[in-house]
């Protein structure tokens, strides 16, 4: 994307009116983040009737709100690498793979490349959508370096702008599995809490007492235990193979629900106390198995699935 895009709103007394600028452009614009808004703001590239305005600001029946997205900024440093990938689905308007255990969805500090963004880069010859303000080629949505499965990049901003509606909507079926360690007291059940930045260690979240934190919400129910393998006794360790799906998807959210029911996920470095888990694992058994969304252009309702890695195995049905 080398040009700006532009946007116009006209606010009524059904729409926006009373309204304060961020909250209503968080729900026009649904595929950038907050802090993307926030950021346009402040840099005056939002105007209300033609003069920049303040994010609390409370729009009136008849104004005209104004949004100039400039053309992302290319990150010069990001090469196209020949880096495999496992490509589930592909057409002209997104790509979707199982992403491999291990890998960086983008580059920041510490990663430069070797990222799910060198590969898409290389994989799609440049045709990734451009949306975020510095690019991020074709990404939606993240999946953390040590989970694995299914993930779509966007080749077009059309794409990427609706499939980020779906997400930001919750309109999409995501389905992860992963094993823990010990077994939950409930077969099944539904966590709902607010999750957020841990107040002392911040490369971590925590169950938080609202309205701190943001609304996460996880089904789960275990499909299998140590107690259905009969090579098992009472003296080897417990785990559970636990099917979660997400209503949200806040940061580590899986992680930290599991972590809550004292199960945390085997292998799990930041949430876990690794060097004395049982069984020993070779990575974090998590798993994006099924994502499920709405086709940007046709509208046909699609469901991709990446099955279970052979690290889980030993775990499975």
């Amino acid at each position: 994307m080398d040009e700006s895009t532009e946007y116009q709103f006209l606010i009524s007394s059904e729409s926006g009116a009373g309204d304060r600028l961020d909250r209503f452009l968080a729900v026009q614009l649904a595929h950038l983040s907050r802090s993307r808004l926030q950021q346009l703001i402040h840099d005056k590239n939002v105007q209300v009737d033609g003069q920049t305005s303040k994010p609390k600001a409370r729009l009136t029946p008849g104004s005209t709100v104004s949004v100039s997205i400039p053309a992302p900024v290319p990150l010069a440093e990001v090469e196209p690498q020949d880096i495999p990938l496992q490509v589930i689905y592909e057409d002209q308007d997104f790509i979707v793979i199982n992403k491999a255990h291990g890998i960086v969805v983008h580059p920041a500090a510490g990663n430069p490349d070797g990222t799910l963004v060198n590969a898409l880069l290389h994989h799609c010859q440049g045709e990734l959508s451009g949306i975020g303000g510095v690019q991020r080629p074709g990404i939606v949505h993240r999946l953390d370096k040590d989970t694995s499965g299914c993930l779509v990049a966007a080749k077009n901003d059309a794409a990427h702008q609706e499939i980020s509606r779906q997400f930001a909507d919750r309109e999409t079926t995501k389905i992860y599995h992963c094993v823990v360690q010990g077994i939950p007291v409930r077969n099944n059940g539904s966590i709902e809490n607010h999750i957020g930045r841990h107040p002392v260690n911040r490369q971590k979240m925590a169950v938080l007492e609202a309205p701190k934190g943001k609304h996460a919400h996880t089904d789960y129910k275990i499909l299998r235990t140590s107690k259905d393998d009969a090579a098992q006794n009472d003296k080897q360790p417990a785990w559970a193979l636990i099917e979660c799906h997400l209503h949200t998807g806040r940061t580590h959210q899986i992680r930290v629900h599991m972590k809550s029911l004292s199960c945390p996920i085997l292998g799990d470095e930041i949430y876990a106390q690794v060097s004395r888990q049982q069984p020993k694992v070779e990575r974090m058994l998590l798993h994006a198995s099924h994502l499920g969304f709405t086709h940007p252009r046709s509208k046909e309702a699609l469901t991709f699935t990446a099955p279970l890695p052979k690290a889980f195995s030993a775990y499975s049905l």
